[in-house]
């Protein structure tokens, strides 16, 4: 995917949401959104030609407890949904997303539906998934 390609998706995706004046991606090749209680972030790698898209679950404070990001690879394992996209641990911000890889670039349309499933899947995983893998980690200390 080259990044003319790359802007086009974001852009498009980010005016379907109401986001009119976003620049999409910025000269480095980031781009984000906060649409509704979900938060996307984009990144065109120039090297490879893909575009990363990440829907947040969570933002921790400090490093993850032992056993929290093995919790979440498990649940992707056993088939929870994802929304398309895959379990990623950024450890420079300490957060977790649902990440997809494209290296070709998509109809618009898919590709905004690609987004909407990854958005309400990290919703989910914020919520419920969230909160049964910390149950998991509590349980296994006592």
């Amino acid at each position: 995917m080259k990044i003319d390609e790359a802007q086009w998706l974001v852009q498009s995706f980010m005016r379907a949401h109401g986001e009119n004046l976003s620049p999409g991606l910025n000269p480095q090749g980031f781009g984000g959104a906060a649409i509704g209680d979900a938060q996307l972030y984009f990144e065109f790698v120039p090297n490879t030609g893909e575009l990363k898209c990440s829907a947040l679950i969570y933002r921790f404070r400090d490093a993850p407890r032992p056993g929290v990001l093995e919790g979440f690879r498990e649940e992707e394992k056993a088939g929870t949904d994802t929304g398309g996209g895959a379990v990623d641990f950024e450890q420079e911000s300490k957060s977790l997303f649902l990440s997809r890889t494209y290296t070709a670039a998509p109809s618009n349309e898919a590709f905004k539906d690609d987004m909407t499933r990854l958005m309400n899947a990290s919703l989910a995983w914020g919520e419920g998934v969230f909160d049964r893998v910390a149950d998991k980690v509590n349980a296994g200390k006592k």
